[in-house]
């Protein structure tokens, strides 16, 4: 593993109905959607851990903190950075910052597990 601060990824992608906050039933208006923030923060949050975890590790998601600040429009650009802020054994602490084509739309404090993707696959299986 070669994970250092500062470690940083980047993560866009474009605005679509199926992105908006009346698909996913978190509200009624077609605007970027906050579960669609999310999966963009956490994207990028991996993105800044690709190629520096051992062979058949992974990172999961644990904790997310995240305000979203702005609505974007179906057809707006959306992308997000990720900086590795802390690292703690195998606890990864990221902040995330997301901006659209014009404005900052949202931010968050991040944290990942390392784990080991047999062992976590295997155990999650153990218990359904």
């Amino acid at each position: 593993m070669s994970l250092t601060v500062g470690a940083r990824g980047r993560a866009t992608m474009t605005v679509t109905q199926d992105k908006t906050a009346d698909a996913w039933g978190s509200g009624d208006v077609p605007v970027f959607g906050t579960p669609s923030l999310v999966a963009l923060l956490e994207t990028a949050a991996v993105n800044a851990l690709a190629g520096n975890l051992a062979p058949g590790e992974t990172s999961v998601g644990t904790w997310i903190e995240v305000s979203h600040l702005a609505a974007t429009p179906v057809g707006g650009n959306v992308s997000a950075e990720a900086e590795l802020r802390e690292i703690e054994g195998r606890k990864l602490t990221f902040t995330v910052v997301a901006h659209d084509d014009r404005k900052k739309i949202g931010e968050c404090r991040h944290q990942r597990m390392i784990v080991a993707r047999d062992r976590f696959l295997a155990k999650v299986q153990a218990h359904p």
